[in-house]
């Protein structure tokens, strides 16, 4: 087998990882097995739904999945070997780390999760996010355009880009910071706003929070079951709604019983928008994706 180990440098993340050493371990694995991924000390075990990986699953999400398997693929191709291994992941002091996480309260047991959906640290400074911002929306209105996007993530922002055929200029890097694009919106108007995002960070919208980062707000799940229950939902569903491990199982507890969840979130994150908007002639209308890119939900 083989081991390396690195200390991550999160840069301005604020991140409980910064300065933890993460090693990798790669042994062979049994031929056709492909690559399997283990949690080594210090990486959690997934134990409820509602999460991207399987119950009993090292919490290793798949992005990250993915970048390992297509480097084993290349080096394997390079030496002409089978490529069949057994990538053990493991972070030192992890399973203390994970205590300053949400890792316990969804249900990932045992460390830390092994996240990341590009692979490089983006430098996270709140005050230079939101002067992106405010410059992203000068230069739309400087090239008249009268519709943007605002989206949390670089998959919501393919989706709205797709959707609407928006130019790369129109495509504001929203982030966490749903409070910082609607104020300058409100003084500094476009047309037509559309906010895109997952389930999870617009329901935080939905219930009136302005800045969407998981360490200054969370879903609330009995929000979520409120609204079940405003639809007509069954008083059993909006029980099993009120218990889910994430918005993203609440979606899918609703999918099941034909319950419109996605559009119900997308209607009150609108709603809640266009009060900060406080009348700005800014028509606004909302997209609510999954994890795999899916619109689950629109309003407006």
């Amino acid at each position: 087998m083989a081991r390396a180990g690195v200390v991550k440098d999160a840069g301005d993340d604020p991140d409980v990882t910064h300065g933890a050493l993460i090693f990798a371990a790669v042994r062979h694995g049994a031929p056709g097995t492909g690559v399997a991924f283990r949690a080594g000390p210090g990486v959690g075990t997934v134990t409820k739904p509602g999460l991207p990986l399987e119950v009993g699953e090292p919490a290793i999400n798949p992005v990250p999945r993915q970048m390992m398997a297509e480097h084993v693929a290349r080096v394997a191709a390079t030496h002409g070997a089978s490529g069949d291994v057994i990538v053990e992941i493991s972070v030192e002091n992890g399973e203390e780390l994970a205590l300053r996480t949400w890792n316990p309260r969804l249900g990932i047991l045992g460390g830390l999760s092994i996240l990341g959906t590009t692979g490089i640290v983006v430098p996270y400074s709140c005050s230079a996010w939101i002067d992106s911002i405010r410059r992203g929306i000068d230069v739309a209105r400087a090239a008249g355009h009268r519709h943007v996007a605002a989206c949390t993530g670089s998959t919501s922002e393919k989706v709205a880009a797709d959707l609407y055929g928006l130019p790369d200029d129109a495509l504001l890097d929203m982030g966490d910071f749903a409070g910082a694009v609607l104020k300058y919106l409100r003084r500094h108007p476009v047309p037509r706003l559309t906010v895109a995002g997952g389930i999870g960070k617009l329901s935080k919208l939905a219930d009136g929070h302005l800045d969407l980062h998981s360490g200054r707000s969370q879903v609330s799940t009995e929000a979520l079951a409120a609204l079940v229950r405003e639809a007509g939902g069954t008083d059993e569903l909006a029980d099993t709604v009120r218990h889910a491990n994430t918005a993203l199982q609440a979606l899918r507890l609703c999918q099941e019983a034909a319950l419109p969840l996605g559009d119900l979130v997308a209607e009150r994150a609108r709603t809640a928008a266009a009060g900060v908007m406080r009348g700005a002639p800014v028509e606004i209308d909302v997209i609510v994706i999954d994890r795999a890119g899916t619109i689950v939900g629109r309003a407006g």
